[in-house]
């Protein structure tokens, strides 16, 4: 993999040895994640369009153990900008691509087809899935124009223009999504428009009385730039490279705001209870997600899951910060405002154009609006106390290889863990910079941050956790019922595509 210009640009952190990481960040002006990178159009004004909703994909058939779907991978253009065409990579034609709605214990098998001039990878994020389903970035699905030159890479499997892949959905109700996880190309594929829902629903959640239909609204945010003729703008690496162009390397940040593919979305609104999936889908861009006007009282946000599912406890929180990859399903009682009020979903974190999310539009009559429960799950439990094992993963630039686990640019096949199926391990991530750290296979819970008390938002069973700069975080996690490999990365796009991965292989 040829990294020349990316390790031109990381020769400046030699003085990280000096400084510590810390002040190496500071020195390359990496302390924030990412780059912007401006787009080449006027760009629209907010709250224009209608908040769409990504269809739910049927099946194509259904057994008795099991729910058969088809999604074919392929180009198209997109109506995101007025007046223009956006040439995008989708599953099944649409941006975000269509949600599949799957129960608890019911197995769904997924076929994708790869019409794509280039090869795919499929991941469901955050299932609990058997490895050769999984999304391993070297499992290629080739275009299908290209099916006969089908081979065996480094091991792995390298299928013929479509792959089956089954999701067991043994897990509670949580919101997962999927989206392309080829090696060196994630970032590119996920700015393209390779994403999609897929949510997993059972009796507990069932009879919580959450909000539900209408009122239960899935969000994908990104962020995107836009060529002067429409066209998604990335500083993808010359052919044959992987990742990004060097001044790059710490992330690709856009100056529009889409949820569910449309810029600034409004959402009109009854004035009571609804729950809203939150989904951070962008490559590199961290959100404050906060509501303005508060309500009187405040507490607006009312966590009720998390990455692997439903929280014990509602939550109330005033803002969330959500890093690339984090999901948190909130409630918020619209019923608290005036009808008529705009209540805008703002990104403290963001400036100018990125302030603004989406907003909401108070123009439905107050209706059925049941209270939340003050108990939600009893899932599974972990007890860190029965841990067998505790493992060290040091997340870094290095001027020698670039962006690293634990000294080592990602290699194929290259093990750094072999967990125990069913057995308890402490594993403490260290960071340099920000990094968004995901664990496929099974959640974990956070245990510390720094030797301290978790943040709020790090309540219930998490699959990414953001680390911030020197920073240490320890999570508790048992992998269960699937032997084989497995992947542990940075989320933030460009860093995973730029080396930031590893193999683990659970026995």
């Amino acid at each position: 993999m040829s990294r020349r210009g990316f390790l031109g640009a990381a020769v400046a952190a030699a003085g990280v040895a000096a400084t510590g990481w810390a002040g190496g960040a500071r020195l390359l002006g990496l302390g924030d994640p990412g780059l912007l990178l401006p787009s080449q159009v006027a760009l629209p004004r907010p709250f224009a369009t209608e908040l769409p909703i990504p269809r739910v994909l049927e099946p194509i058939r259904r057994d008795a153990g099991a729910d058969y779907y088809e999604i074919i991978q392929r180009s198209t253009e997109l109506d995101i900008l007025p007046g223009l065409r956006t040439p995008a990579w989708t599953y099944g034609g649409s941006f975000p691509g269509p949600t599949i709605v799957a129960r608890s214990g019911r197995k769904s098998v997924v076929r994708h087809r790869n019409e794509l001039d280039q090869p795919a990878v499929v991941h469901l994020h955050g299932g609990h899935t058997p490895a050769d389903s999984d999304g391993y970035p070297m499992d290629l699905i080739l275009p299908a124009h290209a099916a006969s030159h089908a081979m065996h890479h480094a091991g792995r499997d390298v299928a013929a223009g479509q792959r089956d892949y089954s999701y067991p959905n043994q897990q509670g109700a949580a919101t997962l999504w999927y989206h392309d996880h080829r090696h060196g190309g994630t970032g590119y594929a996920l700015w393209q428009g390779l994403a999609g829902f897929h949510l997993i629903h059972d009796d507990e959640q069932d009879a919580l009385g959450l909000p539900t239909g209408a009122r239960d609204l899935p969000l994908m945010i990104t962020d995107r730039s836009f060529a002067a003729d429409g066209s998604f703008r990335y500083p993808r690496a010359a052919a044959h490279q992987h990742g990004v162009t060097a001044p790059y390397m710490n992330g690709v940040l856009g100056d529009v705001i889409l949820v569910n593919g449309a810029p600034w979305p409004v959402a009109r609104v009854d004035a009571a209870r609804y729950r809203l999936r939150l989904l951070n889908a962008s490559n590199a861009r961290r959100y404050r997600l906060e509501l303005d006007p508060q309500p009187p009282g405040g507490g607006a946000l009312v966590q009720v899951g998390s990455d692997g599912g439903l929280l014990g406890r509602p939550v109330a929180h005033d803002r969330l910060e959500i890093s690339p990859a984090e999901r948190f399903d909130i409630v918020v009682d619209f019923s608290r405002y005036r009808p008529g009020t705009r209540v805008r979903l703002l990104n403290r974190l963001g400036s100018g154009s990125t302030a603004e999310v989406m907003s909401f539009d108070i123009t439905g009559p107050t209706g059925d609006n049941p209270p939340l429960p003050e108990r939600l799950s009893t899932g599974p439990s972990l007890d860190p106390a029965r841990a067998v094992a505790a493992r060290t993963f040091h997340f870094q630039l290095r001027p020698d290889h670039g962006w690293t686990i634990n000294g080592l640019p990602y290699e194929a096949g290259r093990v750094l863990a072999r967990p125990r199926l069913g057995t308890v391990e402490i594993w403490r991530l260290i960071s340099d910079f920000h990094h968004p750290i995901h664990l496929h296979l099974d959640p974990f819970l956070v245990l510390s941050r720094n030797n301290r008390a978790p943040r709020p938002a790090d309540t219930g069973w998490k699959d990414t956790v953001d680390l911030r700069p020197a920073e240490a975080v320890e999570i508790a996690v048992r992998f269960t019922d699937h032997a084989g490999t497995y992947m542990l990365h940075c989320h933030n796009a460009e860093h995973e595509d730029m080396a930031m991965m590893a193999d683990f292989v659970t026995e």
